[in-house]
């Protein structure tokens, strides 16, 4: 998976500013929509799938396989409490891609034999986007550095400000929330961050 920046979005952020987004380096975009009725999703998703495939980007539907196999989104992400992989993938068929949230060394370990494509490491700062959820820190940042097998993302809290220590604990791929899209102008904000990301590998270091 050659992506690197990752927006996660709610449908109120609105496909101008997803095309402003990706315009500024973003490279996936996921839908995260927890309460929104299922016609509300699949509304919201068909826009963000036409300006993520405008950009030949990969768009994601967080949750819900069988709604991100109606919209045609390119994968599914999936939380501990969601539906595994497994069964997410007899979904959505073999070539889509499945996303895993993990927020501990055990749940990241776990993770590499599931059946995703990649999974996230964090929250690594206290983000309100997950109320109640413990930042883990950097330390299974470096841990996954230095152990997975699995392309990985590094999330929660991350912005211009902390993402050089991210990026210094080993990561080179991120997912951002509020980075982008509390932004007033999202194409610098991604820019910005891309610009972050891109650094490592023009110095030199890999992005496995």
């Amino acid at each position: 998976m050659r992506a690197r920046l990752y927006l996660v979005s709610h449908a109120g952020f609105g496909a101008d500013r997803v095309r402003a987004a990706l315009a500024g380096g973003v490279d996936v975009v996921q839908l995260r929509e927890k309460d929104a009725d299922d016609d509300t999703v699949l509304s919201a998703a068909e826009d963000f799938r036409r300006a993520a495939a405008d950009r030949g980007a990969l768009f994601i539907l967080n949750d819900r396989p069988d709604l991100a196999a109606a919209a045609g989104a390119d994968g599914v992400h999936l939380g501990q409490e969601d539906a595994p992989p497994a069964r997410a993938r007899a979904i959505l068929g073999a070539e889509a891609i499945v996303g895993l949230s993990t927020h501990s060394d055990g749940q990241a370990d776990a993770a590499q034999s599931s059946g995703a494509d990649y999974f996230c490491v964090g929250p690594v700062h206290a983000t309100p986007t997950k109320p109640g959820r413990r930042a883990v820190g950097l330390a299974p940042v470096r841990r996954a550095a230095a152990t997975a097998r699995l392309p990985w993302f590094a999330i929660g809290g991350i912005d211009t400000g902390n993402v050089a220590d991210v990026l210094a604990a080993g990561a080179r791929r991120i997912v951002v929330v509020r980075a982008i899209t509390e932004a007033p102008d999202p194409e610098a904000a991604a820019r910005a961050l891309r610009a972050a990301l891109d650094a490592p590998r023009e110095a030199g270091v890999g992005a496995a």
